[in-house]
């Protein structure tokens, strides 16, 4: 039987790649992957490939070294001039992610906490052993996106973005990126979910939250952080990010159209500026449409209010649903964020929230949000 359902599963992918390489690519714009005829994951892989690089980073870090018996009391007692500490010396400390091109000027796309924290940052491209050095244009530590640029460097490819609010549960969905270590790595497999909310644990304790995740099974490991999730089309549709460490199989991406935004603003100004509120939140659930007595789902749910933010200025509170922004409803987390990220710094702005059951009108002015949010 076992070995029956295998059969299945390869005849059923036998019957799917080939089709998938013979269809055009619908709503394809721009440039169009060129198929083989045998197949289109392996014509997407070749065809992007150079805009795929490596991200290496090095941080100089303090070390002190100690004596193997340091913390024995009864060595320490005997031989007290044993125990000294060493001095203080600089070790660099490397790590490495991925990224992608997406201007022929040499701006890349990275996961924030790739480069967090590094004093150099080097970009390596796919047959080109030279290292690239990289300074950061703009980092987000809440959206844990980052735009690096190069300079110098040879012909760039910048590679096609899709528009992610257009992707839908059960999408193909290819990762590219340098797991481990393992330079260029392709991985395959569908778009499980999308609007998925996560925290994640920093090394330097702090809970990064995430609102609005793709849910994919395609093979996501370290090192894969800041490389591309494509569509059929061979379209950049998010950015992956991160893996749940207690399941088999499930990785997650930001959806491209959450960095869009910076990349038009760095083109346009050089520079990115940031509206905020400063909230925490997530998608309304069936679960709390229930608990709420909601009749249906809308709205957004505020999970935690930033200290000394517009959003405590102007009285949110855990657990209020935002309903409204300006009089224009509110119907997911992008729009939303949207909504947030098209005002002005220093615009006023008008809620309608939903709290213990009744309605209330709010109002917040945007701020600049804060660099280490």
């Amino acid at each position: 039987m076992m070995l029956k359902n295998r059969l299945s599963k390869v005849l059923i992918l036998a019957i799917i790649f080939p089709l998938l390489a013979s269809a055009p690519a619908a709503g394809a714009v721009g440039h169009e992957i060129v198929s083989s005829g045998s197949n289109i994951i392996a014509d997407i892989s070749e065809e992007v490939a150079d805009s795929v690089v490596l991200v290496s980073t090095e941080r100089d870090v303090q070390v002190a070294r100690r004596h193997p018996f340091y913390d024995d009391p009864i060595f320490r007692f005997f031989f007290p001039d044993h125990f000294r500490e060493e001095e203080e010396r600089e070790e660099i400390r490397r790590g490495s992610g991925t990224g992608f091109i997406v201007s022929e000027e040499g701006h890349i796309v990275t996961n924030q906490h790739v480069i967090e924290g590094s004093d150099r940052i080097y970009v390596t491209m796919r047959n080109d052993e030279e290292n690239y050095s990289a300074s950061v244009i703009w980092a987000d530590y809440s959206l844990d996106l980052a735009v690096l640029k190069i300079e110098d460097t040879p012909d760039l490819q910048p590679i096609k973005l899709g528009d992610s609010d257009q992707i839908r549960q059960g999408d193909w969905a290819i990762a590219i990126g340098n797991p481990y270590g393992f330079e260029h790595t392709v991985t395959i497999g569908v778009i499980g979910a999308l609007g998925r909310p996560i925290e994640v644990p920093t090394e330097r304790g702090q809970i990064r939250r995430y609102s609005n995740l793709i849910q994919t099974d395609a093979a996501i490991n370290p090192g894969n952080s800041g490389g591309p999730l494509l569509n059929i089309q061979g379209e950049v549709v998010g950015i992956n990010t991160a893996v749940a460490t207690r399941a088999q199989g499930i990785g997650f991406a930001i959806p491209i159209n959450e960095v869009k935004f910076a990349l038009e603003e760095i083109r346009e100004y050089g520079r990115v500026s940031l509206p905020w509120l400063g909230i925490y939140y997530q998608a309304v659930t069936p679960q709390m449409q229930e608990y709420f007595q909601l009749s249906r789902s809308e709205g957004i749910i505020v999970m935690d209010v930033v200290a000394d933010s517009p959003a405590e200025a102007a009285g949110l509170k855990p657990y209020d649903i935002i309903l409204e922004v300006n009089r224009e409803p509110v119907s997911s987390t992008e729009d939303f964020a949207r909504s947030i990220r098209e005002t002005e710094v220093g615009e006023r702005i008008m809620l309608r929230v939903l709290r213990d059951g009744s309605p209330r009108l709010l109002f917040a002015t945007i701020d600049q949000r804060p660099t280490d949010y």
